[in-house]
């Protein structure tokens, strides 16, 4: 059996497609990630605070799904990934956002925490392929399960996962997982083997990238040296100049992250800038670094229901 039919047939009634398979039966229940088997979004527009090869001068077409597989304290979405708050959906529906983001110019199309709902993502995906011209982006926190990676093989064109933690206890701590690194250092090893080297084409002088990878981490405060751990990691595990990193500076503290008190102040220059000195030295030079002003509560956007 083709192992994402197999994944997907399985998977609302007794729910298996994140590392968690907490098996939850979705159609009466919600599962650790919030979600029924109902889809919901939040917003469904252009998007222009990506990485530039991913916005362009048009924008990213980005669907926000509600819920999420992973608790962190600080996600600056935490209104849709743990707040239950969106508009529901159908598959039918899906399908006419995606062909109605490509009428509006954007580069491609964004899937923004969609895991949870493959199940009907897909079968949207699948009515508009002969009339989607654009690449799919898959934009996710790495916590995936390698059979779900594999399985998408087809269907996304650029992955644009988070690696955030190499600690368990930080995993643990701040995001309920403390198997994040073992699941996502595999996860990402198998986007970056599937996708192979990035693709970009020129458009006014700005590269788009039509296939790839691009891996993103966010520096927190207090916590360089697990970053630095990290990139050692990527450096030594992964293929080089296949994938390109994105070093994040805008950690805001948000949600319950005043809870911590590492937790409650936003990451230093000094810490930032040591961060970005250990890409340099790792060879890791292929990708984005972000200014200090990134840092702000503006950058989040409105979880209006835009565009549902």
């Amino acid at each position: 059996m083709n192992p994402l039919t197999d994944i997907l047939n399985s998977s609302l009634e007794a729910c298996q497609l994140c590392p968690r398979k907490c098996r939850v039966d979705r159609t009466k229940s919600t599962g650790f990630c919030g979600c029924t088997g109902q889809m919901k979004a939040a917003r469904a527009a252009l998007h222009h605070w990506e990485e530039p090869c991913i916005s362009g001068p048009r924008g990213s077409g980005a669907v926000f799904f509600c819920g999420c597989t992973l608790r962190c304290c600080f996600c600056q979405n935490h209104a849709i990934s743990q707040g239950n708050h969106g508009k529901e959906l159908t598959s039918a529906r899906l399908a006419d956002i995606f062909l109605r983001l490509q009428d509006e110019g954007a580069h491609n199309i964004n899937l923004v925490t969609a895991t949870q709902y493959l199940p009907q993502i897909l079968p949207a995906l699948d009515k508009v392929r002969h009339r989607l011209s654009l690449p799919i982006v898959y934009n996710c926190g790495g916590y995936e399960r390698p059979e779900v990676v594999r399985a998408l093989k087809g269907y996304v064109d650029i992955w644009l996962p988070d690696l955030k933690y190499y600690d368990p206890a930080l995993s643990e701590r701040y995001s309920c997982a403390g198997d994040y690194f073992e699941v996502a250092s595999q996860a990402v090893s198998m986007m970056v083997a599937q996708a192979g080297a990035p693709v970009f084409h020129n458009e006014g002088g700005i590269p788009i990238m039509d296939r790839g990878v691009i891996i993103r981490h966010l520096v927190l405060p207090g916590h360089k040296e697990d970053s630095i751990r990290l990139l050692c990691w990527m450096a030594g595990s992964l293929p080089k100049g296949q994938y390109l990193i994105s070093l994040l500076s805008q950690y805001t503290p948000f949600y319950n992250s005043r809870l911590y008190p590492n937790l409650n102040r936003r990451v230093t220059s000094y810490e930032y800038q040591k961060v970005v000195k250990a890409a340099i030295g790792l060879g890791l030079e292929q990708g984005f670094m972000q200014k200090k002003s990134s840092a702000a509560e503006e950058y989040t956007p409105p979880f209006d229901l835009s565009g549902l």
